[in-house]
C-alpha cells in the first residue's frame, strides 16, 4: 500500500515516466542529448519569445533526461558519470533530492547497494535519503514489494515471450524482459544489503577543545569499520553531566565535507561533556566520548583580565583624523611662502605647472633624480603607455635628501590614495632645517595626483618594499596592482608582459642597466610578491619565528618569501583560540626560566598543547633550516597571543635576547639560508593590516 501511494504521488509529480530503463539507456542518452539537444539548444531566436519558450521546455526536458542519467549512473556503479553529472549539473537541477517513481534517491540506490565511493561523492554533493523511511521496517517492506513486483512482471513477460510467435512485439518484450530482469537483480541486491548492514560502529579520534569564552569544538573521523553500511549522518550531544542525564543539547550533521561542530552560546567556566555518534540506513550506532572529555569555555584574556591590545584604537584615529580634516578646511598653507628663496619657489611653481599643463605625460627616459611608476597587470599582461613604456613620472630631479625616511613615509601615503588633494593642503614648504624634507614630500604627493590623473584611477595599488635605484643615480618608486575586472585607464594600453621584455631597447650595458631596465628584467618577481602579499592564512593558531636585524637607517624582519606579508611559521592546530587553561600552563612554564624541553615530563605528558608546540617547533627549526639542538635556548613569547581578526591567532619562538635582533657586522646563527627576506619593520606591519 506504502509503495502504491508513494508510486501516485510521483506520478501526480510527472517527474518520471513509468516503466524500468534499460541498462545501456544512460549511454544512449548521452550520445542523443550530445548529436540533437546540444545543438538545438543555441539555435533559437533570443529575442522571440516563441524561441524563449522552447529554449525553456527544452531545457526543462534536458535537465529531466540528465536526472534519469544520474539514476542510470547510480544503478549501474558508474562512479565517473556519476562524478561527471554532479560536476556539470548542480543539486537542484539534477533533482538530487527528488524520489523516483520507486520511491527511491539516488543516495537510497547507492547505500543499499553497498557502493560506498558512490555514496560519498552524493553525499559531498548534499544528497539525501528518502524521508519515505521512517522506520526500519518500513524499508523492508518497501524494499519486499518492489522484488515481489519485478519478479512478477518478470514472470508475465517470460510467459508472454514463450508464448508469442516470433514478430516486432515479441522482439519489444524480450527488450523489456531484459530490463526488468536486470531490474529484478538490482531490486534483490538492495534488498540483500539492507538485510546483511549493521548499525554503525563508534566515530573515531572525537576531540574536544575550547573555541571561545562562549564555546567548544568538536572534531571526529569517520568509524574504522568498513562492513557495516555507509555513514550519511552525524549525531553531537553535550551536556554539564558525564552521564549525560539530562542533555542540554544535540545537533544532527548531514554535511559531511568536514567532520566538525562548534557548540555555541554556552556559559564560560562550565564544564561540557561531549559525545559523537553515527548513523546509517540500520539506525544510530554507539555514541564515542570526547577527549578530553569534557572542556570549559574560556579565553587566555579572562587569566589577567587584559583587554585586547587594540580595542578602540581604530576609532580613535578615525575621529583625530576627522578633527585635522576639520582644521585643514579652509588651510592655504599648500601655497609656497613668499619669504622663501627664489630657486624653492620657481621649483615648486614649475612642478605644479608641469602637473596642470595640457601637456604633461609620462616620460620615455630617465635622468638622475627620483621617479614614480605604477605597474597596473591583469593576469599576463601589463599596462605600458602609447610608447610601450611602463608609466613613469618625475617627483623630483635634484633629490639629495635621506631616501628610506622618504620612501618610508611614502608607503604611509598609500593607505590614503583617495586623500591625495587634501594631503597636499596640509604639506607647508617651509624655510625651516627640515625644508628639503617637506619639499620632497610636497613633490611626492604631486607626482601621485599627475600619476592618477594620468591614468584615471585613484588607487594606485601596494607599494614594493624597495625603490629600484641604478648608478646613474636614478631612484624609482614602484607601486603595483593587480587588476581583476574590465577597468577603463586613460593614456595606456595593455600589452603581454614577454612582448613588453622582448620588444624593448635597451639604451644601457649589461653591467650597468638602467633603473627602467632593472624594473622590466624583474617585473615577473615583483608582481609574484605582490601576488603572495595578499594571501590569508587559514584560520587557526600558529607558532611565529620572530628575527630581526638592524641597519644604519632601519630595522628589518624575516619573512617567508611564499608569504612576505607574515612571519616565518607553521600551523599548531585549525582551532585559533588558546584557552584560560593552556595560557595559564603557559606562564608556568615561562615563570621557571627554563627552554622548551625536549621530551614531555610525565605530569605534562597528557596536556594537548604541549604535544601539539612539540610537533610545531620541530616543524618550525626545519623549515628555518636551524638545528634543533641550537634551538635549545629558544623561548615562548608569553606577554600575550597575537590574534588576527578572531580568526588567525599566533604565539611566537623568540631566540635568546641577545639574537633577536642582529646589529650590523653581527655574526648571525639564526638566520636561514634560503626561502626567506627580510622586509623593513615598517613595509612588514602595513602588508600585516591590509
Amino acid at each position: 500500500k506504502m509503495t502504491q501511494q508513494m508510486r501516485d504521488l510521483q506520478l501526480a509529480q510527472a517527474r518520471k515516466p513509468q516503466g524500468p530503463s534499460s541498462p545501456n539507456a544512460a549511454k544512449r542518452l548521452y550520445r542523443n542529448l550530445s548529436g540533437k539537444f546540444r545543438v538545438n539548444y543555441t539555435s533559437f531566436d533570443e529575442g522571440s519569445l516563441a524561441g524563449r519558450g522552447e529554449k525553456d521546455k527544452l531545457r526543462k526536458s534536458y535537465l529531466f533526461q540528465s536526472n534519469a542519467a544520474l539514476f542510470e549512473a547510480v544503478e549501474l556503479q558508474d562512479l565517473d558519470r556519476v562524478q561527471e553529472l554532479l560536476k556539470q549539473y548542480s543539486p537542484e537541477e539534477l533533482d538530487l533530492n527528488t524520489p523516483n517513481s520507486e520511491g527511491l534517491l539516488p543516495l537510497d540506490i547507492a547505500i543499499m547497494t553497498n557502493n560506498a565511493p558512490i555514496a560519498r561523492a552524493l553525499l559531498q554533493a548534499g544528497a539525501k535519503e528518502s524521508p519515505h523511511f521512517v522506520s526500519l521496517e518500513s524499508r523492508s517492506l518497501h524494499l519486499s514489494t518492489l522484488v515481489r513486483e519485478a519478479e512478477q512482471r518478470v514472470n508475465e513477460l517470460t510467459a508472454q515471450v514463450v508464448n508469442e510467435a516470433p514478430n516486432a512485439d515479441c522482439s519489444e518484450k524480450e527488450k523489456q524482459l531484459k530490463a526488468w530482469e536486470w531490474r529484478y537483480r538490482l531490486y534483490k541486491r538492495m534488498k540483500a544489503g539492507f538485510e546483511h548492514a549493521r548499525v554503525p560502529d563508534a566515530p573515531t579520534n572525537v576531540h574536544l577543545s575550547v573555541a571561545s569564552s562562549s564555546s567548544v569544538q568538536v572534531t571526529f573521523w569517520e568509524p574504522l569499520s568498513v562492513n557495516s553500511a555507509v555513514v550519511t549522518k552525524y549525531k553531537v550531544e553535550w551536556s554539564c553531566s558525564p552521564t549525560f542525564s539530562p542533555p542540554l543539547g544535540e545537533a544532527v550533521i548531514d554535511k559531511l565535507k568536514n567532520l566538525h561542530f562548534t557548540i555555541r552560546g554556552l556559559v564560560s567556566g562550565t564544564a561540557y561533556y561531549v559525545q559523537v555518534s553515527a548513523y546509517n540506513m540500520k539506525g544510530w550506532g554507539p555514541p564515542q566520548a570526547s577527549v578530553p572529555p569534557f572542556a570549559i569555555p574560556s579565553n587566555w584574556r579572562e587569566y589577567d583580565g587584559r583587554a585586547p591590545r587594540r580595542r578602540g584604537q581604530a576609532e580613535a584615529l578615525d575621529h583625530l583624523l576627522g578633527q585635522v580634516k576639520t582644521v585643514h578646511q579652509h588651510c592655504v598653507c599648500h601655497e609656497p611662502c613668499k619669504n622663501q628663496p627664489q630657486s624653492r619657489k620657481h621649483s615648486v611653481s614649475k612642478s605644479l605647472k608641469h602637473l596642470f599643463h595640457p601637456g604633461s605625460k609620462f616620460l620615455k627616459t630617465l635622468k638622475r633624480g627620483l621617479y614614480l611608476t605604477a605597474i597596473f597587470y591583469k593576469d599576463d599582461n601589463i599596462l605600458v603607455t602609447h610608447e610601450d613604456q611602463i608609466p613613469v613620472v618625475e617627483i623630483d630631479d635634484t633629490y639629495s635628501c635621506l631616501l628610506m625616511q622618504d620612501f618610508l613615509w611614502f608607503t604611509k601615503v598609500s593607505c590614503m590614495w583617495d586623500e591625495i588633494l587634501w594631503l597636499r593642503q596640509c604639506v607647508t614648504v617651509s624655510q625651516s632645517s627640515c625644508s628639503c624634507i617637506l619639499q620632497t614630500r610636497f613633490k611626492m604627493l604631486l607626482a601621485i595626483s599627475q600619476m592618477q590623473g594620468l591614468l584615471g584611477i585613484q588607487d594606485l595599488g601596494q607599494v614594493f618594499f624597495e625603490p629600484v635605484k641604478d648608478k646613474q643615480g636614478n631612484i624609482l618608486i614602484v607601486t603595483l596592482k593587480e587588476v581583476k575586472t574590465n577597468q577603463t585607464f586613460e593614456s595606456v594600453r595593455w600589452v603581454p608582459i614577454c612582448k613588453l621584455q622582448t620588444s624593448r631597447k635597451s639604451v644601457s650595458s649589461p653591467e650597468e642597466p638602467t633603473a627602467l631596465d632593472t624594473l622590466l628584467i624583474s617585473v615577473q618577481d615583483k608582481l609574484a610578491y605582490h601576488q603572495r602579499s595578499s594571501h590569508a592564512l587559514s584560520p587557526g593558531l600558529y607558532l611565529g619565528y620572530l628575527k630581526l636585524c638592524s641597519a644604519v637607517d632601519q630595522i628589518r624582519v624575516l619573512v617567508p618569501e611564499q608569504l612576505p606579508n607574515i612571519l616565518c611559521h607553521v600551523k599548531i592546530r585549525s582551532n585559533p583560540n588558546i584557552s584560560r587553561e593552556e595560557w595559564e600552563w603557559l606562564q608556568k612554564m615561562a615563570s621557571v626560566e627554563e627552554s622548551v624541553p625536549a621530551e614531555p615530563e610525565a605530569e605534562i605528558s597528557q596536556n594537548h598543547l604541549f604535544q601539539e608546540l612539540q610537533v610545531a617547533i620541530k616543524e618550525l627549526m626545519t623549515l628555518v633550516n636551524i638545528p634543533l639542538q641550537e634551538a635549545k635556548d629558544f623561548r615562548l613569547y608569553s606577554q600575550e597571543v597575537l590574534d588576527f581578526g578572531g580568526q588567525v591567532s599566533f604565539l611566537l619562538l623568540l631566540p635568546p635576547s641577545d639574537d633577536v635582533c642582529t646589529a650590523p657586522g653581527q655574526n648571525n646563527p639564526y638566520t636561514p639560508r634560503s626561502g626567506f627576506l627580510t622586509l623593513p619593520l615598517q613595509i612588514f606591519e602595513l602588508g600585516e593590516e591590509r
